[in-house]
């Protein structure tokens, strides 16, 4: 086996593990995986390199959302709630789930779609779902679509970085940078807004 199927063999596997555990504990940055893996998959030989990585980041975030959404449908329905749910409601704040709930209630599936591609916005949504009493299978409907959107433009991003260098590192550094901008982006603006 070369070092490059080694590095392969390794990687898909570490890429999709990333991504799964980053959709139930939502503070690994796995829009910064998805953009490195295409930056590193646009600079190997391997015509099918990017369609894993694609394949990859929207099956484990497809998979880690409907855990995660599983997970908190168990602790709505118990007594005492659960860590889950619990930790669902911690990254939502009561303006965001209240926006959510609004919005989800008048578009939809649609807002569940979106809310993947909006920094921050996956989880108000999946609470809002949540409290909707939306079965998983509705849930999933939505969010299959979601996870495509999100892995596409996540790997849109890797792969304008790492087109423009010759060197892989290069083009990862860009697309995390670029990555991080795009996060960030939404919580800086509403504190501007706020503070004025």
């Amino acid at each position: 086996m070369t070092s490059g199927s080694a590095q392969q063999a390794a990687g898909y596997p570490s890429l999709f593990l990333l991504v799964f555990i980053g959709a139930l504990v939502p503070v690994v940055p796995t829009g910064a995986l998805v953009s490195s893996a295409a930056v590193v998959a646009l600079h190997r030989t391997a015509p099918l390199s990017l369609l894993l990585v694609f394949v990859t980041a929207s099956l484990a975030a497809f998979l880690g959302d409907g855990a995660l959404y599983w997970l908190g449908r168990r602790g709505m329905r118990s007594r005492n709630g659960s860590r889950w749910l619990e930790a669902i409601r911690e990254r939502a704040p009561e303006e965001r789930l209240a926006q959510a709930r609004g919005k989800l209630a008048e578009h939809g599936i649609a807002v569940l779609v979106l809310s993947r591609l909006v920094p921050a916005g996956r989880i108000p949504v999946m609470l809002a779902c949540l409290m909707a009493q939306w079965p998983l299978r509705r849930f999933s409907r939505g969010n299959l679509p979601a996870c495509l959107a999100w892995a596409a433009t996540y790997q849109v991003i890797g792969v304008l970085g790492g087109s423009l260098f010759e060197e892989p590192w290069e083009g990862v550094l860009l697309a995390v940078v670029l990555t991080v901008v795009v996060s960030a982006a939404p919580g800086v603006w509403r504190r501007v807004r706020s503070a004025g």
